[in-house]
Order: C-alpha cells, then structure tokens, then sequence
C-alpha cells in the first residue's frame, strides 16, 4: 500500500509500506478521504512544532474516513463496505486520567501523526489502515469527505463543552481557519445568540460569514475595528482563541465582559497575556485539547443536518497529488480544508 510520509521539512514522499491484517477487536479499513490539518502542515513546513521535532520518518495525517474491508475476532458492529469516520485518538484507558473520566488527556495516548513520542505513532494517511473497532464510528449517510471532518469538528465541540452554557451568549471567533469557522457552527448549534469572526484573509472570513457569524472583521484592513466592542468593560461572554497568536488573545481579552470565558485552541507556542485585564474582569482562561466522546457525537449532528461541514471543504486532490494538497492548505487566501482522496 501507499502513505504519505514526512521525513522532514518539505521532504514529503509517498512510499510504500506492508498491508497489516487486524487482530481481536480491530478493522482493517480502506482509506478512503484524509484532510490536511494545521499540525500536519507544521511538519511539513517545519519539521516539528515547539519542542516537537521530526526524529524519524512518520505517517502523516489523523482526519480521515473509510471503507471497512476486513473485520478481526470478536468485532459485530461493522460490515465489509461500511463508511466509518476513524477517530485518531487511542486513550490506554488504564492510566490515572483514563480512570477519572478525562482519556483526552491520557498519559500514554496514542494519537495518529504525532512526533510527541518516540518512537513517533504513526499516521493514518495510508490506503490501508487497521484500526481498533473502538475508534470508528458509522458514517451512513454522510459522504466520505464529510465524515473526514469529524475530527476538526469534535475539537471544536469540546471546546464548547468547556465553556458550559452557551445559550444567548454573545461570541468571539478569533481566527477563522477550519477550526475557527467550526467553532461558529459549534456556537450556534449550542445557542449563541450573536457571533463576531476576525481574521486576516477575506477569503475565510467569506466561509466564516456563510456557516453562520453575524459580523465579520478583517482585523489586517481594519485593525481598530474591534475595538468598538471594548466598552464598559467589553462586550463577549466567550472567546474562541483559534490563532495561538498573542496579538489577537489580546485583542480579545480586551473585548470580553467581566467574568467572560475564553476557551484557548490555538496552538501557536506560549504566549504573553494581559493578566491584570484577565484579573480585574474576573476571565475564566480555559485550555481545551483534543476530544473523546465529542467524535460520535460530531458524526451524529451531520447525519441529521444539524451541522454542515460542506462549504469547509474547498479542495480535494488524489493520492498522487499529495504535496499539492499541503500547498494549497498552507494558503489561506483560497483554501479553507484541503482533501486526498485515497479511495472512491
């Protein structure tokens, strides 16, 4: 079979790696759609992020969908042909914070893609891949690209969760990337009453404005506009920080409320903060990482239409056309999602 491996900044290859066969309780799976996200695009660009370096060459990619094509022991639920979105996290489900409820913060998770450890855990951008039954859920009805967006969505719907009651309560998206303009959708369908989208490119705050934010700012055109939102002690009861930038947490700080919570997904490195705004207005500055169950509950909202990742998926390319499809990721003038198809 063929993958998609990095073995280092902007060395990407697809090679050929052995076709695995499933154990007990696991699915061989035929890939079938795999989306670039922003970590992917950090090792191709860079060959790492913050102290995570490239130490070995690794399977790329954790959005994906497939086909299943083999099933192991003891597996009932799936059948030969089923399109199922593969979630890339594998908790141990034994360790301290499996047991408390928390497996997004597992202490010996296994996450497709990722340089954190070493050996590196390899990704799931590979035209066979076998997975544990656990990690897939049924995507009938969905096409193969949608249910290869459960997993930008489930980030985003976790982060929701963190910030506990959403309904009419006035929103902030700093940064409209798929993360950010996810997280307009995860807003709304959890009850925000208004939503205001920043970012530098016209072209996304285009998408952010279509999947629903009331008012969009280009802050690079009009970098003061925000600031009419810092009033009487500011305007947002939530902040979705999706640019790990510090300019723009900043920015956003100073438009929250008193007692506003700001939900931090950007992954940019450490950042400064004005903690004497964040003390005096009383912020809840809340981390949010990863998800568990929020992956089903994804895939279920875009079974019933409640949520539509469509519009997100600007581009998609085959297979031999990998690297174009790490290109037109990285630029945010033209692209919002970028696919491979691995499989029809």
């Amino acid at each position: 079979m063929r993958a998609i491996v990095i073995h280092a900044a902007k060395d990407l290859r697809v090679e050929d790696r052995p076709v695995e066969q499933p154990g007990a309780g696991q699915v061989r799976l035929r890939l079938a759609t795999g989306g670039v996200c922003g970590s992917d695009l950090h090792y191709y660009h860079h060959g790492g992020f913050g102290t995570v370096r490239l130490r070995e060459p690794m399977i790329l990619g954790h959005e994906v969908s497939a086909y299943v094509d083999a099933v192991g022991s003891g597996v009932t639920d799936f059948t030969t042909g089923q399109l199922v979105a593969v979630s890339p996290s594998r908790p141990c489900g034994a360790c301290k914070f499996c047991l408390e409820g928390l497996p997004n913060q597992c202490l010996n998770m296994r996450f497709y893609g990722s340089a954190m450890p070493f050996p590196h855990i390899q990704g799931a951008f590979r035209e066979s891949l076998v997975a544990d039954a656990s990690q897939c859920v049924d995507a009938t009805g969905l096409t193969a690209g949608e249910a290869a967006m459960a997993e930008p969505l489930a980030v985003t719907l976790h982060a929701t969760k963190r910030a506990g009651d959403m309904l009419g309560k006035r929103v902030l998206v700093a940064g409209c990337g798929p993360i950010g303009v996810l997280s307009i959708l995860a807003a709304r369908r959890a009850g925000a009453a208004e939503i205001v989208a920043t970012d530098l490119s016209d072209f996304t705050l285009a998408l952010a404005r279509k999947a629903g934010a009331d008012r969009v700012i280009n802050t690079a055109k009009d970098p003061d506009a925000l600031s009419a939102y810092n009033a009487d002690k500011g305007s947002f009861d939530v902040l979705y920080e999706c640019t790990g930038v510090a300019a723009a947490l900043a920015g956003g700080i100073a438009a929250m409320r008193p007692r506003g919570v700001i939900l931090q997904l950007g992954l940019g490195g450490d950042m400064s903060l004005p903690m004497m705004a964040v003390t005096a207005k009383e912020l809840d500055l809340r981390g949010s990482f990863r998800f568990h169950a929020e992956f089903a509950v994804g895939v279920g909202l875009m079974q019933k239409g409640l949520i539509d990742v469509k519009p997100l998926i600007t581009h998609t390319v085959a297979l031999d056309q990998a690297e174009t499809a790490f290109k037109l990721a990285s630029d945010r003038t033209q692209a919002m999602k970028a696919q491979i198809v691995f499989s029809e």
